[in-house]
């Protein structure tokens, strides 16, 4: 019924930047958290960023807060991520994903939908 689809994955070099869509599709109403989060093989999947696409307000993770801005275009069912100044260690595929449960929005276990992911590879 949902489905989200990220775009604007790629290799790009220390310091440079990236910004990557999440384009939702179906049933959209209600959904009260949308979020980034990233995963590299054999490690959990990390929360980036999650925005409340309803009241603007938006959450990021130590580690990206200051270098990575997230977005939301509702009319267009689109929330963005800009990510700035990236560091080999942000290296991961993204994942964007949404819930209509009131929860925390950088908790993985919240979300209910997901989309297929896109690579993001930094080099040093």
């Amino acid at each position: 019924q949902v489905r989200l689809v990220e775009s604007g994955g790629g290799s790009v070099q220390a310091g440079g930047s990236l910004r990557l869509a999440c384009v939702a599709s179906g049933y959209t109403y209600g959904m009260y958290c949308v979020g980034w989060f990233r995963q590299t093989p054999g490690e959990e999947r990390e929360a980036v960023a999650a925005i409340q696409p309803s009241a603007g307000a938006s959450y990021y993770s130590p580690s990206v807060k200051g270098r990575f801005t997230i977005s939301a275009d509702n009319a267009q069912n689109t929330v963005i991520l800009q990510m700035n100044n990236l560091k080999p260690e942000d290296s991961a595929v993204y994942y964007c994903a949404a819930s209509r449960s009131l929860a925390a929005c950088l908790s993985p276990g919240s979300y209910n939908y997901w989309g297929q992911g896109t690579q993001v590879t930094v080099a040093s």
